[in-house]
């Protein structure tokens, strides 16, 4: 669905191959990542990362969904041997800022006008119907965003 549906060049799911599936979908490596889950993940992006490959950080899921974490922080242990060597740039982003943020809108908008992209979103009319989109998004009935309309 993810290919199909929303445009994306592969998927790797995550499992005990992570590495190995992330290698096969992109055998020339990787040169742009956008990592929202960090762990194990942001581990296989650096050693599948092409020299000048660019990490943008946004999120740390794969620390504030485990159990054993507090969700306040999000420790990873990262091979900064590859960092150098292949000259890595990684930089966090908490959010989209006044330089970029225009550009930004400007090219998301174009990718969804062409159809190069989709935003799968669910709207759901009604505060009053907000414990039933929630619920419904936790057990995969929505794929994506759930909007609930006031």
């Amino acid at each position: 669905r993810m290919v199909a549906e929303f445009g994306y060049d592969a998927t790797v799911p995550r499992d005990a191959t992570l590495r190995e599936r992330l290698a096969e979908a992109a055998p020339d490596g990787v040169d742009v990542v956008v990592d929202n889950v960090g762990g194990e993940q942001l581990q296989a992006a650096v050693a599948a990362a092409r020299p000048g490959a660019r990490i943008v950080l946004i999120g740390t899921l794969a620390a504030q969904l485990s159990a054993a974490s507090s969700g306040t922080t999000a420790p990873v242990e990262l091979d900064t041997f590859q960092l150098i060597v292949k000259d890595i740039t990684v930089r966090g982003l908490l959010s989209v800022d006044e330089r970029t943020g225009a550009e930004w809108v400007e090219r998301f908008g174009g990718w969804l006008r062409s159809g190069e992209i989709t935003f799968p979103h669910t709207r759901i009319a009604g505060i009053d119907r907000a414990p039933e989109a929630l619920q419904g998004l936790l057990s995969g009935r929505y794929v994506g965003t759930v909007v609930v309309e006031l």
